[in-house]
C-alpha cells in the first residue's frame, strides 16, 4: 500500500510541475514526502536500495502524471480556468498545517522562537514568488521543438534550470519556463509524445524520446545537486529554511491566479457557477492534500524497514 500511495503522490507532484505558478516542491511538502524525497536523492550513493524504494514509485507516478495529464491540464486551463486554478490552490493550502507543524518542530529542536530575521526571510521569499508571477511571457505559442542538435543541447540545460526550481518549494518550474519562453514548447512536445504513445506512432515516439531524454537527464542532474543544497540547509538552518519555504508556499496562490488569468473568468456569463464549483474544488482538494500529508503510511517507514 505504501508504494501505491507514493505513486499517487508522485502523480500529483507531476501534475503540479506542469501548472504555471504551482510548485512541485510545494506539492511534495503538502503531501508529506518532501523530506524523504530530498533525503533519498542526497543519499542515493550511500544507501541506494532504500533510496530507490522511495524514488522509484514517486518517479513512476511523476512521469505518468506529466504525460497523462498534459492534455487535460491544457484543456482545463483553457476552458475552466478559475475552477482549475482554485483546485490547485486548495491542494497547496491543504499542506499549510503540515508545514506549520514542521516549522514548530524546528523551533523546538533549536530551542528558539520566531525572530525578526525569520519574518524578514519569510517576506523576501513571499515577494520573490509574487514578483515572478507578475512577469508575463507575451509570445508564448503551442509549438513543439524541432529535432536539432542545438535544441537537444538547449533542452538539457533547460532541464537543469527547471529541475532546480522544481526542488525549491514555492518556486514553480513551469513558471520559470514560461518566463524563459520555453513552457508552451515543452508542453506541446510532451503532448505530441503522449499522442504518439497512444497511437503507437514509432516515428513520433522516437522523435519525442530524442527531445525529452536530454531534458529528463538535465532534470535528474539538477534535482540531485539542488537536493544536496536543500538537505544542507535543513540540517544547518532548519528554522530559517522553513520560514522561507512558508513564504514561498503562501505566495503560490497569488502566482496561480495571476499567471493563469483565472480572475478574468469572473466576468464571463457562467461566472457564479464557475466560482461556486471552484470554491467546492478548493475545499475538497485542500482536504485531500491534508489527508494525504497526514497519512500514517509515510515514506519514513520505508526507510526504517
Amino acid at each position: 500500500m505504501n508504494y501505491l500511495w507514493l505513486i499517487i503522490k508522485g502523480m500529483l507532484i507531476g501534475i503540479a510541475n506542469i501548472i504555471p505558478g504551482v510548485s512541485g516542491g510545494t506539492m511534495a511538502i503538502s503531501l508529506g514526502v518532501y523530506d524523504d524525497l530530498i533525503f533519498s536523492i542526497s543519499n542515493i550513493a550511500k544507501d541506494w536500495k532504500k533510496s530507490i524504494r522511495i524514488l522509484l514509485p514517486i518517479l513512476i507516478g511523476l512521469a505518468g502524471g506529466i504525460v497523462a495529464f498534459s492534455y487535460l491540464i491544457e484543456l482545463l486551463l483553457k476552458q475552466y480556468t478559475l475552477p482549475t486554478a482554485l483546485a490547485f490552490i486548495g491542494l497547496i493550502l491543504g499542506g499549510i498545517p503540515i508545514l506549520w507543524l514542521s516549522l514548530k518542530e524546528a523551533l523546538q529542536l533549536k530551542n528558539t522562537s520566531i525572530t525578526f530575521k525569520h519574518i524578514f526571510v519569510f517576506l523576501v521569499a513571499f515577494m520573490l514568488v509574487a514578483g515572478m508571477a507578475l512577469i508575463k511571457e507575451s509570445d508564448a505559442t503551442l509549438v513543439a521543438f524541432d529535432l536539432t542538435l542545438s535544441n537537444v543541447i538547449l533542452l538539457f540545460f533547460i532541464g537543469i534550470i527547471a529541475s532546480g526550481t522544481m526542488v525549491i518549494p514555492g518556486v514553480s518550474g513551469s513558471l520559470v519556463l514560461m518566463v524563459l519562453g520555453f513552457y508552451y514548447n515543452i508542453l506541446n512536445t510532451v503532448t505530441n509524445f503522449a499522442t504518439a504513445l497512444r497511437t503507437l506512432d514509432m516515428n513520433g515516439l522516437l522523435h519525442g524520446v530524442a527531445l525529452l531524454l536530454p531534458f529528463g537527464i538535465g532534470v535528474l542532474l539538477g534535482i540531485f545537486f539542488i537536493s544536496k543544497l536543500i538537505s544542507y540547509l535543513f540540517e544547518s538552518r532548519p528554522v530559517m529554511t522553513y520560514s522561507a519555504i512558508l513564504g514561498l508556499v503562501l505566495a503560490s496562490p497569488v502566482a496561480i491566479l495571476i499567471n493563469t488569468g483565472a480572475l478574468s473568468s469572473i466576468k464571463g456569463p457562467n461566472s457564479i457557477l464557475l466560482i461556486l464549483v471552484g470554491i467546492i474544488l478548493l475545499f475538497v482538494c485542500a482536504y485531500l492534500t491534508y489527508v494525504l500529508g497526514k497519512k500514517e503510511d509515510k515514506p519514513d517507514e520505508l526507510i526504517e524497514n
